[in-house]
């Protein structure tokens, strides 16, 4: 990771270089045009300006009432509850804002062409696993230029109210982050309270109690299974592998020679293997239909009824927890991923807003941002259908009374961050990672259905992703 932290800063280094050089001669007009957009006016106030949303408003307006920007969104949740908070942002600081809401699979080339051209666009909503690529060609501002900075950044926005494992995790790339987490999840259990009680069982902490409860449930009951997870064979399967791998110490890189010459690939470790083992013999366990299951499968045979325990993303929380769709949702509760081997680990995937480089209305774009993810209209937000990022969302009573998973989520974010501690990210940042995930959730597919063993899974694999990064 050293190495290729190296090589972003010194693209940021050399992108800084060339704007310095290209600026001589109207350094002072022109720059501060670039930086603060809006014609050169600049987002400014002080403390007691700042101190409530109505005089952060009018502090705002002074400076950019009549001004535009344009946001390049996901169609999402959380996108639509941006739009219905939309009026008050407008009332309160005269900037207009126009919405391009483009599909997943088409923003990213969208926003990565108009940043190298026409910078048409002022606010991007960022998945976490194009940070690196966005790092490496200084797509993005750095979120501290304005986060940081108590004269365009109101106390009630509060950034470090954000969960850490989001702050920290999803949000940049090589050290710097470039944006504020807006959406996001991890992975924890969710287990039917009404066979745990009559077995008298306790929720599992450890990798051992996991497995220990599901082969106990396993078959105790007509058509009951110990446990559902994704493990349709390729990405899914290397994703539900995922779940626990890290808790292990297990993974398919090692993830600080990313970027450089020599690129160590970890499939055969004793930690990976150890977890792949883990995995088939906790899916054996499973629905026998379960090398087909993506999380949408391995949802329906929880909420069905099928099986004690799930494993997946706290983002199917609501689904689990809703009485038109569960047939469980007044007998569950939720625990965050087991503790392993290795400790504290989790899945950490999520959504980001962030001002490009190539904008013109920089300080207008912030104004947006800081309003829209800030502590202050976050209980909003959620209650408009967006996804909780902060710890006050979390903690708040009537949002959980709504979401009896927030709790758990909350404590299965803790876990989480126990990954990010240790300076990993949950999906490597390797620009073959598709391919890489493929692999090995090909040949674990096959350690599951005992075309192979799990050991010459992983050897297998190892040789074939060597073979592809090399």
């Amino acid at each position: 990771m050293k190495n290729r932290t190296k090589k972003i800063l010194s693209l940021i280094l050399a992108g800084t270089m060339t704007m310095g050089l290209g600026a001589c001669g109207s350094k002072d007009k022109n720059e501060t045009e670039k930086n603060n957009g809006s014609g050169g006016k600049e987002l400014s106030f002080t403390a007691e300006e700042g101190k409530t949303l109505e005089d952060w408003g009018a502090a705002v307006k002074k400076n950019f009432d009549g001004a535009e920007i344009t946001v390049a969104m996901a169609s999402h949740p959380s996108t639509d509850a941006f739009k219905k908070m939309e009026k008050e942002f407008t009332d309160l600081t005269g900037i207009k804002v126009v919405w391009d809401i483009v599909e997943e699979t088409n923003l990213k080339n969208k926003q990565l062409l108009d940043a190298q051209g026409a910078g048409s666009y002022d606010v991007f909503m960022v998945d976490a696993f194009w940070m690196s690529e966005y790092a490496s060609k200084n797509v993005l501002v750095p979120i501290s230029d304005y986060a940081e900075n108590t004269e365009k950044t109101p106390e009630w926005f509060d950034y470090e109210d954000i969960m850490p494992a989001y702050r920290n995790g999803i949000a940049g790339a090589g050290g710097v982050n470039y944006g504020i987490p807006t959406a996001g999840e991890t992975r924890f259990i969710a287990y039917r309270t009404d066979l745990f009680e009559k077995y008298d069982k306790e929720a599992p902490e450890t990798m051992d109690d996991f497995l220990e409860l599901a082969q106990f449930f396993n078959g105790k009951e007509d058509g009951l299974y110990g446990v559902s997870m994704r493990a349709q064979r390729g990405i899914h399967f290397a994703s539900g592998w995922m779940s626990l791998m890290y808790n292990f110490g297990g993974g398919f890189l090692d993830q600080e020679t990313i970027g450089s010459d020599d690129e160590v690939v970890t499939c055969t470790t004793d930690e990976t293997k150890e977890s792949l083992k883990y995995f088939v013999e906790l899916l054996k366990c499973a629905p026998p239909d379960v090398g087909s299951y993506t999380h949408e499968e391995a949802l329906g045979a929880f909420i069905s009824g099928k099986t004690a325990m799930w494993l997946d993303a706290t983002a199917l929380a609501g689904q689990i927890t809703d009485p038109e769709a569960s047939t469980v949702s007044d007998k569950v509760a939720f625990v965050p991923t087991p503790t392993g081997p290795a400790g504290d680990g989790a899945a950490l995937a999520g959504w980001n807003l962030g001002i490009p480089e190539s904008s013109k209305n920089k300080d207008a774009a912030w104004a947006f941002i800081s309003y829209m993810a800030s502590r202050e209209k976050v209980k909003e937000y959620v209650e408009n259908g967006g996804v909780a990022t902060r710890a006050s969302a979390f903690d708040d009573s009537e949002l959980q009374e709504t979401n009896p998973s927030y709790e758990a989520q909350k404590a299965a974010l803790e876990s989480a961050n126990g990954l990010v501690e240790k300076g990993l990210s949950w999906i490597p940042q390797h620009d073959s990672i598709n391919q890489i995930l493929d692999i090995a959730g090909g040949y674990g597919s096959s350690a599951l259905t005992g075309d192979t063993t799990t050991d010459k899974a992983c050897e297998d694999m190892q040789k074939d992703i060597e073979d592809l990064i090399k």
